[in-house]
């Protein structure tokens, strides 16, 4: 079997308090008093691995930053300085605290000593990424294992959600995730559940069975590339033909594309455009994240001597020159993604991103400022799905989408500000 490079996105969870209730907390302490044991419990909660690098925690736009230093140091966010840096009683803990815009990621970073550290992207979450009462609660699966014939002897993990208001005898409307560890626990970075829950409950998406699939693995051999970036129709397959007949021992599905959305970031965003674009009677809406619409599976005969291998590099001429398929596409990158030898994550998406809008699909493109990770995608998590199921009607089986009028009298995307100056 062809082994394709890997690309691998992390699901990156910023140094800070992963519990949401604990952060809550430190900020509104924060707000209210700075002491010697305010800085303990930060540091404690934070960590001092974290607090060297610069680290964060947040509630909503509500976010505190801090950072251990003899000296004065500065701090950025979004490329603007913050002010108000303040050394925490008892310490060399120096912290700040900013209202930030929520439902999008930020980037910041520390200088120290003249030295500035790592840029990092943080999430700002909105409300819908809380838990609110009232509001009940789904349920996840146990962790099931599935061994393919289509990939012939690969293991792969699996789990499957159900949102509130799915009935066990009936047929639901489906979701299915790549990188679906990532997303199976509830205090996860994306908050897919508790997002999901949120919107059910305010009508804004339809209840949903979310289907989360880890990449497999063939003995040592990781298949998440070969799965993910290869164009063709045999990861679909996969779940079309061996994952979905599992789940729905448990859960029946609707059979209708219309019912059916698929979505992942980096190569599990390609994955999901190629399952609607080869099989759009299968999936009709796409979710991508920084998707990876580059040169990672092209091969060529002079190459390899292997039988020639498309690449997601041709997918903006593609969709300009081939038959338009009936999908919505949310697509989302940011300036700061990948550029290496398979290509260039930001000028493919918006490369993709104009040939959707020459065709005249239904899509949206969010362009920000974030690196190769998750931020961007879990900040705009309730946006995304709420434009993405807009209008579902349990009653339909189809629908012919058309371009939604916000973007039809918009320009196509250019390339206005460079990010170095001559």
């Amino acid at each position: 079997m062809m082994r394709l490079l890997l690309l691998v996105i992390a699901l990156s969870w910023t140094a800070g308090a992963a519990d949401p209730a604990v952060e809550k907390s430190l900020i509104a302490r924060a707000a209210e008093s700075v002491d010697a044991a305010f800085g303990q419990t930060l540091s404690r909660e934070l960590g001092a691995e974290a607090l060297a690098k610069g680290a964060h925690i947040s509630d909503g736009p509500h976010f505190l930053f801090a950072v251990r230093s003899v000296e004065p140091p500065l701090l950025f966010v979004d490329d603007r300085p913050v002010y108000g840096l303040k050394r925490i009683p008892g310490g060399e803990l120096w912290m700040a605290q900013t209202l930030v815009e929520t439902g999008t990621s930020h980037a910041f970073y520390f200088v120290v000593d003249g030295k500035p550290f790592t840029r990092t992207d943080v999430r700002a979450y909105t409300p819908e990424h809380y838990p609110r009462p009232g509001v009940p609660q789904g349920k996840l699966s146990r962790k099931y294992e599935h061994v393919s014939k289509i990939y012939a002897g690969m293991k792969s993990d699996w789990w499957y959600y159900t949102s509130p208001g799915v009935e066990p005898g009936e047929p639901a409307v489906l979701m299915v995730w790549q990188d679906g560890q990532g997303f199976a626990m509830r205090n996860s970075p994306s908050r897919l559940f508790t997002v999901t829950e949120n919107l059910v409950q305010q009508g804004k998406i339809p209840p949903m069975v979310h289907l989360l699939i880890a990449p497999g693995y063939v003995r040592d051999e990781r298949m998440r590339s070969i799965e993910y970036d290869t164009v063709s129709d045999r990861y679909t397959r996969f779940v079309l033909d061996e994952i979905l007949p599992q789940l729905e021992k448990s859960q029946k599905i609707r059979r209708d594309a219309y019912s059916r959305a698929i979505g992942g970031q980096s190569s599990g965003g390609i994955c999901s455009f190629t399952a609607a674009w080869l099989l759009p009677d299968s999936f009709s809406r796409v979710l991508s994240r920084v998707g990876s619409f580059t040169a990672i599976a092209w091969r060529s005969k002079d190459m390899r001597g292997d039988d020639v291998l498309d690449g997601g590099h041709f997918y903006p001429s593609m969709v300009r020159k081939e038959k338009k398929r009936n999908i919505r596409v949310w697509m989302e990158d940011g300036s700061e993604d990948l550029e290496n030898d398979h290509g260039s994550w930001p000028l493919q998406n918006i490369q993709l991103a104009n040939s959707l809008k020459m065709r005249e699909y239904d899509f949206r493109f969010i362009f920000g400022n974030a690196q190769h990770n998750s931020t961007h995608g879990d900040a705009r998590l309730p946006e995304a799905l709420t434009w993405l199921w807009r209008d579902y009607d349990p009653a339909k089986t189809e629908q012919a989408f058309t371009m939604d009028p916000d973007e039809t009298d918009k320009p196509y995307f250019r390339v206005l500000r460079l990010n170095r100056h001559e």
